[in-house]
């Protein structure tokens, strides 16, 4: 989804500069083109020509409903399967596509916690090291986790072994970037 007439913020909020990760206040009042809204995030292009993501939660600034936070409680499905549709709900903020059919995680796994619930281990990369996203990453994906009622602790590892390349993609990803 995409914008092509300009939005002002309806009030300031928080927003990381992408690639760089620096987190910076936007401004109530200033102008913002919506470039993405997948998942629970929004990437927006400034005034100033720099590409920022805004949290769903402050989806009120750009004059849009609060976003989902996409777990699947109540839905029947297995704690590993709603592990898989959180890390799907993380979004690079530059390609329109989740991370796990970016090829992104190469391991997750649950397992049940002695004391009741569970924990999930996720190791990530990133599609280039020069990438300063990756601890906002990391707080993503451990957040989007602890929202599984059942997840009572998470574990979240940047990793750069393999290096990612493009063969990591998803065949139904590849077709939606038009890689094929």
């Amino acid at each position: 989804m995409t914008e092509e007439k300009p939005i002002a913020l309806k009030r300031a909020c928080a927003a990381v500069l992408i690639p760089s990760g620096e987190t910076v206040k936007l401004a109530a009042g200033s102008t913002v083109w919506l470039t993405q809204a997948l998942g629970t995030s929004f990437t927006v292009m400034t005034d100033h020509g720099h590409m920022a993501r805004i949290d769903g939660a402050d989806a009120d600034a750009l004059g849009s409903p609060q976003a989902r936070d996409g777990t699947a409680a109540g839905t029947g499905a297995s704690v590993e399967e709603m592990v898989w549709n959180q890390l799907r709900s993380c979004f690079d903020p530059e390609i329109p596509v989740n991370i796990v059919d970016l090829g992104l995680i190469y391991e997750c796994r649950v397992e049940a916690l002695s004391m009741g619930g569970y924990k999930a281990t996720v190791q990530f990369t990133l599609t280039a090291q020069g990438c300063g996203m990756g601890q906002f990453f990391k707080e993503d994906i451990m957040k989007k986790l602890l929202a599984i009622p059942e997840i009572r602790a998470a574990d979240v590892e940047l990793v750069w072994e393999p290096p990612w390349n493009q063969s990591m993609i998803s065949a139904d990803a590849k077709h939606q970037l038009g890689i094929e």
